[in-house]
C-alpha cells in the first residue's frame, strides 16, 4: 500500500506552518514533508511534528532568494561557498528533526551552461559524503521548464547522467510525477526502470496541478504499478487543493 507524505508547503496552507502538523495527522497521515523550515526555529519544528505523532521525510537545502524567483543555487558558479554553507545548515535542520533525506534543488541555468554543470557536479560531490556522514541521502530532482523556465535539470535522464558524473552512491534521484508527466510521460515504464535510483516520489495531477483525479493522470494504476515493482519509499503529497486539502482527500483514502 502506498505511503503518503502531506507537503505542508502546499497543503493547509490557511494555517499557520506550525498547526499544519496536527491538521496532516488528523486526516490520517504519518509523514509529511516541506520545502524549508530555515525560517522557523528547529526546535519548534521538531516538537510540532512530535506533538501531532507525524514523521518528518523530507525538507530541501536552501536554494537563495525563493521570493525573488531563485529556485536553487547549486549550480551557480559564483554561489559555492554559500550553497556549501547551505549544506551545513541543512544538516543541522535534519539532525535535529530527524529527517533522513534532503532534496537539492539545481537552480536555474546562468549564462555559462557548461561552467553551470561543472559546478553542480562538483557541489553535489562535495555534499554527498558530507549527508552520508551524518546517515542522510542526497536528492537530486528533474522539474518541469514551463512552471521553472531555465531550471537546469527538466528530465529524469538528465538528472541520472548528473548523478553518474558526481560517482557517489549517496545520490538519488527524487521522481516527481506532476513534472515528469509534463516534460516527458512513460511514467510507469521509467518508474520501474529507474526504481533501484529512486529515493522519493512527489505527486500532483495535470493539468493544475491539483489533487489525483483532477487530471489526466491514472493515479489508480500507477499506485498498483509502484505496489507491483516494490516501491517502498514515501510519497510526497505536492499538489494544490481544488478546494480544502481536507475536502479533498477522497483519492488517498480510495488508494488505502
Amino acid at each position: 500500500m502506498p505511503r503518503f507524505a502531506a507537503n505542508l508547503t502546499m497543503l493547509y496552507n490557511e494555517l499557520p506552518f506550525l498547526e499544519r502538523f496536527g491538521a496532516a495527522a488528523r486526516d490520517g497521515f504519518e509523514a509529511v514533508e516541506f520545502l524549508f523550515p530555515y525560517a522557523f526555529d528547529a526546535a519548534a519544528v521538531a516538537t510540532a511534528a512530535r506533538a501531532a505523532g507525524v514523521r518528518i521525510v523530507l525538507h530541501n537545502l536552501p536554494a537563495g532568494d525563493w521570493d525573488a524567483g531563485e529556485r536553487g543555487i547549486a549550480c551557480l558558479p559564483d554561489r559555492v561557498d554559500e550553497f556549501r554553507a547551505g549544506v551545513e545548515r541543512a544538516i543541522e535542520y535534519a539532525g535535529a528533526l530527524g529527517v533522513p533525506q534532503l532534496n537539492c534543488l539545481a537552480g536555474k541555468l546562468p549564462a555559462d551552461a557548461d561552467a553551470a554543470r561543472r559546478t553542480l557536479v562538483d557541489n553535489l560531490r562535495w555534499a554527498a559524503p558530507r549527508l552520508a556522514a551524518h546517515g542522510i541521502r542526497l536528492l537530486v530532482e528533474p522539474i518541469n521548464g514551463y512552471d521553472i523556465p531555465g531550471f537546469a535539470l527538466q528530465r529524469s535522464a538528465q538528472a541520472i547522467e548528473l548523478m553518474d558524473a558526481v560517482g557517489d552512491a549517496n545520490v538519488y534521484l527524487q521522481y516527481d510525477i506532476y513534472h515528469m508527466q509534463r516534460m516527458e510521460g512513460e511514467l510507469a515504464a521509467t518508474l520501474e526502470r529507474l526504481l533501484e535510483r529512486i529515493a522519493h516520489i512527489q505527486l500532483a495531477d495535470n493539468p493544475g496541478r491539483h489533487e489525483p483525479g483532477t487530471g489526466e493522470i491514472n493515479y489508480p494504476f500507477l499506485f498498483r504499478h509502484l505496489d507491483r515493482i516494490g516501491y517502498a519509499g514515501w510519497i510526497g503529497c505536492e499538489y494544490k487543493p481544488s478546494t480544502t486539502t481536507s475536502a479533498g482527500l477522497g483519492w488517498m483514502h480510495d488508494a488505502r
